[in-house]
């Protein structure tokens, strides 16, 4: 490092900005969020010193005896087995939601961006008009699904209604609620996955496709010996990425399901909040879920590597 530091000197200067600012943005808080999570800080107890004011306008102050104090791994303990919060609820519900979104993500994103990559007329307004999900801030979003979902008002049951059948009470079970921000996230999230997937279509030499033809592969053998290996690179990418992002999309499950019903369509990040900032506010409890979390996708981010590697792809 002393010799790289010697011989470029000006990189290191030019990387120190965004080095302190992810210091004091990511580094400290991601620090002082694992240590609450071995203490019981809480909204009762997070003061240090009880002032008090006194006659004449003085104000004393005296160490909190009931302030928050090490417990050591037992705000993990509590969340495992299930004494504080619904941890296994909501890590089901995240894998679900998770898997669901990213597999409808990809598969709708191949199939669009296939289509797009061919010569047709109208293409380009296909294009735009396929990306605008992606340029609506996802609370946005969030908010329009909640009401196309309304039970009284929504479109989906207005449609049913109109075609003769019942319509729907999409939030009253826990699966057809989790289903709306399952439909919610893929419309927010395909156009992202099409893009990426379409430049690495581009990029596919075209030469491939000619030589295939002639040897007389079919359209679907020239798509699984050729298009889906071309697009490994992109394809391991925009999985990994799509992944950590759906873990931890927070406004689709706040704002469309709201929990309902009673709380049993929560997501881990949902419950982390919920922890945070409702009731009596329990950071360490926050702080808890915050560390398994981020445990979790350091860990599938860990395997998918291995598994990438054992394949020959480089990550």
């Amino acid at each position: 490092m002393r010799k790289s530091f010697d011989r470029h000197w000006y990189a290191w200067a030019m990387v120190l900005p965004t080095v302190i600012v992810l210091g004091v943005l990511v580094f400290y808080p991601l620090v002082q969020g694992v240590w609450q999570s071995f203490t019981n800080l809480n909204e009762s107890n997070q003061r240090e010193e009880i002032c008090t004011k006194v006659l004449g306008g003085a104000e004393t102050c005296e160490p909190n005896p009931d302030g928050a104090r090490f417990v050591g791994l037992e705000n993990y303990v509590d969340v495992l087995t299930g004494q504080q919060g619904h941890f296994w609820l909501q890590l089901s519900n995240t894998l679900v939601w998770t898997i669901a979104c990213v597999v409808l993500h990809y598969g709708i994103g191949l199939t669009l961006a296939v289509m797009l990559n061919r010569n047709f007329r109208g293409r380009g307004f296909y294009r735009v008009a396929l990306i605008l999900p992606w340029a609506v801030p996802s609370f946005v979003a969030a908010f329009a699904w909640r009401f196309i979902f309304d039970e009284r008002f929504g479109i989906i049951n207005g449609v049913l209604r109109a075609v003769g059948l019942d319509p729907v009470a999409w939030f009253e079970q826990r699966w057809t609620s989790l289903f709306t921000a399952i439909v919610a996230n893929v419309w927010l999230g395909v156009p992202f996955m099409m893009v990426a997937l379409l430049g690495g279509l581009q990029s596919i030499n075209g030469d491939l496709y000619e030589a295939a033809e002639m040897d007389g592969a079919t359209p679907w053998q020239r798509f699984v010996n050729i298009t889906l290996p071309g697009l490994r690179p992109v394809s391991s990418t925009v999985i990994l990425l799509g992944t950590i992002w759906t873990f931890n999309m927070f406004p689709i499950i706040y704002f469309v399901t709201r929990g309902q019903p009673a709380g049993s369509t929560e997501i881990l990040v949902t419950g982390a909040y919920r922890a945070a900032f409702e009731g009596i506010r329990d950071y360490s409890l926050a702080a808890t879920y915050g560390v398994l979390i981020l445990s979790i996708l350091v860990v599938y981010a860990s395997v998918y590597k291995r598994m990438l590697a054992k394949q020959g792809e480089v990550f």
